[in-house]
């Protein structure tokens, strides 16, 4: 499962969601991005692309009254609740001011459950800066959803940025995808809601939102974005299939595009640490930090020099692989576990981990995932040790499950101590008369290789993927890039490029150079026809600019280290003759 929205739960009213969730919600809170293998190479910024359309850059305009909004807008099936002028330096993103704009807040849809009881509306915020460029970004938000996040465009991964859409002169939506968070995952019971989650909110929003734009400034958007991390990543998937045709620019971080069955996964990662927990009330005692370490610390041995350089860093990812063996170069305990080893046991047990989950006669449903230096990295033991019965539990249970689990009875960690993979993988596979589509239907893109529609019409598509993200593999990320060349003779360079990210976690985090905007690019990719060779990204030391350090950077580290994301398959490597580890400019996409 993707984190909670914005890192913590809302507030859970009386009597809608049993207190297991809240006691989750509370642990977390407490814990808490050459040639080709096919032989083809890249093409370079300027070739592939001529045959494809070239979209014209926007242009701005003024905002009109922002207080009018809220009784002279209307759409149907929506009501405008308020419109609000913000005055210059009013919100805050990183320590930085935004720009004079206008806060419209509303809601589409507002009904009462037939299955439930309940009521649902799809809530939004829009934010429209006095002074406007043009574009449209729809904020693709990440979990569960539930929460209306500030409109400023956060992304989610990349760490904290520079700078944000909002700012950069964007209007931009975000929304609680159709269900408020107090729910947790029992909004599930609802069939619209989970189809809202799924995909339909973007569907309803998007028109609607192009709509308030033209009432704001006389025109629509001549551009549109759409963008997140994490379950926002899978948003953006799914509308590069579903709305190709409404936005000209997709940028989509960490995407966990088959999330039912990574979410499963994770559950079948607790199963097997499980088998060697010195304590089965916490998981972390299968694979302490320490002993990930270890890990990180062998992968290093094997991997770090690869690209050029011992810098701390795997660049080499592919490489890597071939190069590292689990069982061979991390040392067996011969007596007890101690931290600078593992029992033969613990391989035994985490080993399929890596290699790819499976149900119970083998057969792999989820990708593997890489041996990385970020092993070592903070948010491991959140994703692999907590979250599989305080938010994979709940999501595969109730949300996506046909039929789905009684909330009342429901009960995160005996569900995935007792609940077969098996079970676990039919019941998100299933449909009934109230639950016409699986959740392999609603929560997943719609052939994700087939993206003609967005192609033929001049959009393009930017991937950024973590190496040592715990819950999402980057290996089923590059899979689907894999996918999509062989769907365009062996090369989508010309209209999708996809960046992993050496060490970075989930979104962030991480032994990584994990800050960067790729945002700017996408722009420039989209309106200018300037292809993304390469994207800088800086580490987060002490004094980080945006003001948020990253505690797994290394000191041996420069706090400005900086270094170039490579498009898929081009790899980082040091320079002829560079002696610099700390600078992106020593290095070059190979």
């Amino acid at each position: 499962m993707t984190k909670i929205p914005n890192g913590h739960c809302p507030a859970r009213p009386a009597g809608t969601a049993p207190h297991w969730i809240a006691a989750a919600c509370a642990a977390l809170i407490a814990g808490c991005g050459g040639g080709g293998s096919d032989g083809l190479p890249l093409l370079p910024a300027a070739s592939g692309s001529a045959s494809l359309p070239q979209l014209a850059a926007a242009s701005g305009a003024p905002l009109g009254a922002c207080a009018d909004l809220a009784s002279k807008f209307s759409f149907p099936n929506t009501t405008v609740t308020s419109a609000t002028p913000v005055v210059a330096g009013t919100l805050t993103v990183a320590g930085s001011p935004v720009g004079a704009h206008c806060q419209v807040k509303g809601e589409m849809y507002r009904r009462t459950s037939p299955q439930d009881g309940k009521s649902y509306a799809i809530g939004f915020e829009m934010r429209m800066p006095n002074d406007w460029n043009g574009r449209f970004f729809y904020q693709a938000n990440g979990g569960l959803d539930g929460s209306v996040g500030t409109a400023t465009g956060a992304i989610g991964g990349s760490a904290p940025a520079f700078t944000n859409p909002l700012k950069m002169g964007f209007a931009v939506i975000s929304s609680d995808a159709g269900h408020i968070g107090s729910l947790g995952p029992t909004f599930g019971i609802d069939a619209q809601a989970r189809l809202d989650y799924g995909y339909n909110a973007a569907v309803k929003l998007t028109p609607m939102a192009k709509s308030l734009i033209a009432s704001a400034y006389g025109k629509g958007p001549d551009r549109s974005y759409f963008g997140g991390c994490s379950n926002g990543g899978r948003h953006t998937f799914v509308a590069t299939t579903r709305l190709p045709d409404q936005y000209d620019g997709f940028l989509a971080g960490a995407p966990g595009y088959r999330l039912p069955l990574a979410a499963t996964a994770n559950i079948f990662g607790a199963k097997q640490y499980a088998k060697v927990a010195t304590d089965p009330a916490d998981l972390s005692t299968a694979f302490t930090a320490a002993e990930r370490a270890t890990v990180a610390k062998a992968v290093l041995a094997k991997c770090d020099a690869l690209d050029g350089a011992t810098d701390g860093m795997v660049q080499d990812v592919a490489a890597c692989q071939q190069a590292f063996d689990f069982n061979r170069d991390v040392p067996t305990c011969s007596g007890a576990r101690d931290g600078s080893c593992l029992s033969a046991e613990q391989k035994t047990a985490i080993a399929p981990i890596f290699s790819g989950a499976t149900d119970s006669k083998g057969n792999k449903f989820y990708s593997s995932f890489p041996f990385d230096a970020g092993l070592s990295g903070s948010g491991i033991a959140q994703w692999e040790f907590n979250a599989p019965a305080g938010l994979d539990a709940g999501a595969v249970g109730m949300v996506w499950s046909t039929p789905p689990a009684d909330p009342a009875s429901f009960n995160g960690p005996a569900f995935v101590a007792s609940t077969s993979i098996d079970s676990m993988l039919a019941s998100i596979a299933a449909t009934s008369s109230t639950y016409l589509e699986s959740a392999l239907s609603f929560m997943l893109p719609v052939q994700p290789s087939n993206l003609s529609t967005l192609k033929n019409r001049g959009a393009k598509v930017m991937v950024y993927h973590g190496v040592s993200d715990p819950i999402f593999s980057v290996d089923d990320t590059t899979t689907w890039y894999e996918n999509l060349r062989s769907a365009n003779n062996g090369n989508a360079a010309d209209f999708a490029r996809f960046f992993r990210v050496p060490g970075m976690g989930h979104c962030a985090g991480g032994p990584a150079a994990d800050q960067f905007d790729m945002l700017t690019p996408l722009v420039d990719w989209v309106e200018k026809g300037r292809a993304p060779d390469s994207v800088v990204a800086t580490v987060r030391g002490p004094g980080n600019a945006a003001g948020a350090a990253n505690a797994d950077i290394p000191s041996s580290w420069s706090p400005a280290r900086t270094r170039p994301l490579c498009p898929y398959p081009q790899v980082a490597r040091l320079k002829a003759g560079a002696t610099d580890l700390e600078s992106a400019n020593s290095f070059s996409c190979q």
